[in-house]
């Protein structure tokens, strides 16, 4: 140890400044605990200053993490709320099958509210960078290069060219390749699809009225996602605004980024249907590839992983990010209890009660959303028959459909 070294003392540092470790982060900072939350990036460049398509679905149950942060309150623009779900099977060019599931918010009860809230990417990021800097409790450093020693008794946070931080527990927040993961040595499963992920949002004439679209096809789901209009993303004065997630084989998605912007517009109309009227592209097209990935364990010594440095699940469900925000919360609320109780919230009692929490309800996901990919991503003439019976079935039978509305609600029945 260098006896000039500048140290300074927190109860946890959080690797990461993203929505999961950035959201943690405040949460912590609000409830009195002393944090530290650091990030490769500088980040007011992870602002886009231009609508550019990208969203989030906020499930009800992550909502919780989002007030108590004290980063809802500081959403640039209104959130756009998810009243109803419409699940169908179909393939390209053809309408929907005739059996369909659909869910309504107020099915569960008159007090019920949404299912979620649709937020725009940037908008999130705007929340946190305005957030992160006023929190007596939470010191921020980004961009910064850091290492991690952790020991038994604790963990100190080294900073290329600045201080070195005690603490209690260092958070891995820092996204699927995490080298706080890689340094630990906990193993990982991964599962590739070979499916590509199209993101980008769209105008369109007719109403969406906040209802969310999940329509399977053979080459993967083609999700709608319902958007509150934002004054720079309109095309012509166009008040509707929704964001699809489009999946296709890779080879096939390649394609599709390939094509100019009008043809790309007539591909998505044929998957998406003339409900909502005329289409245009909103901002930009992202694509990035499909894959499953599960750490084989989410502690370590003085270490836990959250969000995508512990898993990652297909977006078939829409629930990839909420899953971070529950790791979220789980941990913000153990830590929390540990600190005010004068506990150590890095004790190895602590970590194992948070991976008994989350690696179960992480791992039933990732086993649900494999299973739905690999029985809807098929053609096959007997596999549609059963699973277009299976989805009538259930928008029949009222306890499962209950019970598959607040798993979209992300809360427990």
């Amino acid at each position: 140890m260098n006896d000039s070294e500048t140290r300074l003392t927190a109860d946890v540092c959080v690797m990461g400044a993203g929505p999961v470790g950035g959201s943690l982060a405040c949460m912590l900072a609000q409830s009195g605990v002393r944090t530290v939350v650091i990030d490769r990036a500088p980040l007011r460049p992870m602002e886009h200053p231009a609508f550019d398509g990208r969203a989030y679905a906020i499930s009800a149950g992550s909502r919780r993490l989002l007030d108590a942060s004290g980063l809802w309150a500081k959403l640039p623009e209104r959130a756009q709320p998810i009243q109803e779900i419409r699940v169908s099977d179909g393939r390209v060019g053809r309408p929907a099958s005739r059996l369909f599931l659909h869910f309504d918010h107020r099915e569960l009860g008159p007090d019920t509210g949404p299912f979620g809230w649709m937020v725009e990417a940037r908008g999130l990021r705007i929340a946190l960078n305005a957030l992160l800097p006023t929190l007596p409790a939470l010191t921020v450093m980004a961009p910064a290069e850091a290492t991690v020693e952790r020991r038994a008794d604790g963990a100190t946070v080294r900073i290329a060219g600045g201080p070195a931080i005690d603490c209690r527990l260092a958070i891995a927040a820092e996204g699927r390749n995490s080298p706080l993961r890689e340094q630990a040595g906990i193993p990982v499963t991964r599962l590739p699809y070979g499916q590509t992920g199209m993101t980008f949002a769209i105008s369109h004439e007719h109403p969406h009225h906040g209802i969310a679209v999940e329509h399977f096809l053979p080459a993967g789901p083609f999700a709608l996602l319902p958007m509150a209009p934002s004054a720079d993303a309109l095309v012509g004065g166009a008040p509707n605004v929704s964001a699809i997630v489009w999946t296709e084989r890779t080879p096939a998605a390649e394609r599709m980024m390939a094509l100019d912007d009008a043809r790309f517009e007539r591909e998505a109309a044929r998957r998406l249907g003339d409900h909502l009227g005329k289409i245009k592209l909103v901002g930009r097209r992202w694509s990035y590839p499909l894959s499953a990935m599960l750490a084989h364990r989410y502690t370590d010594t003085r270490l836990a992983l959250a969000g995508d440095a512990a898993h990652g699940i297909h977006p078939i469900a829409g629930q990839g990010l909420n899953l971070g925000f529950r790791d979220a919360i789980v941990l913000g609320d153990l830590i929390v209890e540990a600190v005010r109780a004068g506990q150590d919230p890095g004790g190895a009692a602590l970590l194992a009660r948070y991976q008994r929490a989350r690696r179960p309800d992480n791992l039933l996901m990732l086993g649900m959303t494999d299973g739905l990919d690999r029985l809807f991503s098929s053609d096959n003439r007997l596999l549609r028959l059963a699973r277009d019976v299976g989805i009538a079935a259930v928008h029949r039978t009222p306890p499962l459909k209950r019970l598959f509305m607040r798993q979209a609600m992300g809360v427990r029945a």
